[in-house]
């Protein structure tokens, strides 16, 4: 089992920025891919950006390429999602997932989800 725990979600107006983070215990997490995903009212959950834990390598969303970054910091057992130039569609509940399968982006591949964090951008 791994238990994800997600904060720092809040109220930012457009064009500022927010970090999340995510703190994951359980089970060694060496062989895990991290990812973030969020999903607005009415809408399907989509997934943001993702990172191997052990080697380091990300992969995004087209909606968030350049402006969001994903990372890790295997001394806390944390992942982090620093979002900058924030705008309204990024409005959402933001969840940390865990899976073993190296590429993934679909929820249905992930194995372990956070209760998640509520993200508001204003206009």
């Amino acid at each position: 089992q791994v238990q994800l725990v997600e904060s720092g979600g809040g109220l930012r107006q457009t064009g500022a920025s927010l970090r999340l983070s995510c703190v994951a215990s359980g089970r060694t997490l060496s062989r895990y891919v991290m990812g973030w995903f969020r999903q607005a009212p009415g809408k399907e959950r989509e997934f943001v950006a993702a990172v191997s834990w052990s080697g380091g390598g990300t992969y995004y969303a087209d909606s968030v390429k350049g402006r969001f970054t994903i990372s890790r910091e295997k001394v806390k057992n944390t992942v982090y999602l620093q979002m900058t130039s924030l705008k309204p569609q990024d409005t959402a509940v933001y969840y940390c997932a865990a899976t073993l399968q190296l590429i993934a982006t679909r929820p249905s591949q992930y194995d372990y989800w956070g209760q998640g964090t509520q993200v508001t951008v204003s206009s």
